[in-house]
Formats: C-alpha cells, sequence, structure tokens
C-alpha cells in the first residue's frame, strides 16, 4: 500500500459562469505538478465538494487523474456523511485510477465512536485503494477518537490520516502507536506534526506557494529542521491570512488576484469582505506571491 508523505495540495474547484472551469482546473494541476509537490487532492472540503453535484464529483476526479498523468499522487476526496455515498465515491475514485481517497468523518450526523469505526470499516472492506482518515471536529461536530483510529490501523488499506483537530496530544499518540503516515490537516501546524513524527501536509497554502511549502516540508524531513522553521515563520502571515473568512473562501480569492482562476464560488459561499480581501491581497503582496 502507498504511503502518502511530502505536501499534498487541496486544490480548488475553479468555476466559471456557475460551472466547473476546467480549463483553469487543469492550469492549476499542471502548476502543482511543476512545482514539486508530492500530490494533489480534489474534491475535499477546499475544492467545495459538499456543493458539487455527484456527476461533477466524479467528473472533477477523473479529470485530475487524466491530467496529472501518475506524475504525482491523487488522492481524491470521497468522504460523506452516507456511508454507502462514500462507498460508492470511493469505488468510482478507484475505477478512474485514483492513487488514495480522502475521508472526512461523517458531518452533521454526530456518530458515536463506534459508528466512525463502523463507518471506516465498511468503506476499507469496500475497496482496495490506499484510505486516508480525515479528522476535523470543526468542521463535524465531532472528534475522531485516537482509540477508534488505532483499531482502524490495523486494516491494511488504512494507510494515513489528515488530522486538522489541532490537538498535538492525539496527533503524537497516533504517530507514537500506529504505523499510520500522520498528515497534518492544518497548514500553521505542519512543522509541530513533523517534529512529532508526521510525514508531510494535506494543504490549503500550497494552492498559491506550492514550491514554499514543498520547501517547509523537505527541508525538515532532511533533517534541516532550522530551515524548516525559516519557512514556517516567512508562511505564518499567510496560514492566518488564508483563514480569516471561512475556507475556501480566501485561497480563491487570492488565486483570483494571482490571474489563476476566476474569483467564483457557490452559494452558500460568497466574495470576500472588503476589508478582509485587503488584507489578504497585503500579505499576499509582501510575501512575493502577487
Amino acid at each position: 500500500m502507498s504511503v502518502f508523505e511530502g505536501v499534498h495540495t487541496a486544490i480548488v474547484t475553479p468555476f466559471a459562469g456557475g460551472e466547473v472551469d476546467y480549463d483553469a482546473l487543469g492550469r492549476l494541476v499542471e502548476w502543482q505538478v511543476e512545482s514539486g509537490v508530492s500530490g494533489v487532492v480534489p474534491c475535499g472540503t477546499t475544492g467545495e465538494s459538499a456543493t458539487l453535484t455527484e456527476k461533477e464529483h466524479g467528473e472533477v476526479i477523473e479529470f485530475v487523474v487524466r491530467q496529472v498523468r501518475g506524475r504525482v499522487k491523487v488522492i481524491a476526496g470521497t468522504g460523506s456523511n452516507s456511508t454507502r455515498t462514500a462507498i460508492e465515491l470511493t469505488a468510482h475514485a478507484e475505477k478512474v485510477g485514483a492513487d488514495g481517497a480522502l475521508l472526512v468523518s461523517p458531518y452533521y450526523n454526530k456518530p458515536t465512536p463506534e459508528g466512525l469505526y463502523q463507518h471506516y470499516l465498511e468503506i476499507s472492506k469496500s475497496t482496495s485503494l490506499a484510505l486516508v482518515l480525515y479528522n476535523v471536529p470543526s468542521r463535524t461536530g465531532r472528534n475522531l477518537p485516537a482509540e477508534v483510529v488505532e483499531r482502524l490501523a490495523q486494516r491494511e488499506n488504512i494507510v494515513a490520516i489528515k488530522e486538522a483537530s489541532g490537538y498535538l496530544g492525539q496527533v503524537s499518540r497516533l504517530c507514537a502507536n500506529t504505523t499510520l503516515s500522520v498528515l497534518s490537516g492544518d497548514d500553521s501546524l505542519t512543522l509541530p506534526i513533523l517534529s512529532l513524527g508526521g510525514k508531510g501536509v494535506i494543504s490549503v497554502a500550497s494552492n498559491v506557494a506550492p514550491a514554499q511549502m514543498q520547501s517547509l516540508v523537505k527541508a525538515y524531513l532532511s533533517g534541516d529542521a532550522r530551515g524548516a522553521l525559516s519557512v514556517h515563520n516567512t508562511l505564518l502571515a499567510l496560514f492566518k491570512a488564508l483563514f480569516i473568512e471561512t475556507n475556501p473562501i480566501p485561497v480563491k480569492t487570492a488565486l483570483g488576484a494571482m490571474g489563476k482562476i476566476r474569483e467564483e464560488f457557490r452559494l452558500p459561499l460568497v466574495s470576500m469582505e472588503e476589508d478582509n480581501k485587503r488584507r489578504l491581497v497585503e500579505v499576499l503582496s509582501q510575501l512575493g506571491i502577487l
């Protein structure tokens, strides 16, 4: 089973006139590959998966797999608060050639720890694809407990976890007690998680700064902790600015300002407030991204 490490970009889904802008998406994927990232993650939260139709969801994953052509990993976002739907999306991702699937914990329905375990177990049993658990309680309303993750880690095809809980004690436990590849789900905590034994990040910031995020992770994993800290400190303002409003509003606004995509969202997401947008653009300018 593939072990995912390094920088995997939680890539945005560009829109134009209310439809997926595949030309822009193709250019974004090429830029990511050329910048040296380890992989891309289509149809995650940052890809506005919640507002994609089922048809679009499948088409975006298939398009990204074709565009990548095996040059980097593709981890398809296939999570759902319905176990059956997650199984169907994961089956499609496997069929079209994705390298793995990112499975966000069920949101809104707040399953018990045993319910979370059974959810992931059923998905694992349904596929041979490499699976990445995704713990983001700020979005789902439930933490994925370490005890549950440790049980799931015994499954051969559950190979990694994206940790966005902010609970570094839990992250430390998972790094120590499992063989999972622990990936940061919060750019600002990438360096701390690496220091605990993590293997990389599924990143929002790498949408706009892929080479810089790659240099941070590569430096740490190659033994240059001081160099990694320097990059981390340089990018801290960007990490903060990209969450000044709900993700992915700021990162799509940034890409729009960079001329990479149209600044377009789907309701209920809307454009940034002007004061926040000005602050974001200032950070991008200070870092030389604009």
